[in-house]
């Protein structure tokens, strides 16, 4: 069984028990949440329209967090002495997934 999630602006594919590294969810390390599945697949069942995805949902406990590579950038205009150096490096949240629940509507 797997799902996909939507977090952060982007979509990820989960299964139980995967680790994964999402934008910072302003929660506290070892705080449960849920996300609402965009996509679950139960072997040949799957679950896309959002009545079906009622009931779905998919959670997960963050464990950790860490931190993304840095990014370094440089502007520079011409002839006009305008420089300006900038650096960047994204925080992320470890997330752990703990369950993934169907809704209970059968096959239809």
């Amino acid at each position: 069984m797997y799902a996909v999630i939507k977090t952060g602006g982007k979509q990820e594919k989960v299964t139980q028990g995967q680790r994964l590294d999402v934008e910072l969810l302003g929660q506290e390390v070892d705080t449960e949440v849920s996300f609402t599945p965009i996509l679950l697949v139960d072997g040949d069942r799957v679950l896309a329209a959002p009545d079906q995805l009622a009931g779905a949902t998919v959670s997960a406990r963050i464990v950790g967090q860490a931190k993304g590579p840095k990014i370094r950038g440089f502007t520079y205009k011409n002839k006009t002495n305008q420089r300006k150096r900038w650096g960047h490096r994204q925080k992320y949240a470890t997330i752990e997934i703990t369950g993934i629940s169907g809704s209970a509507e059968t096959e239809g």
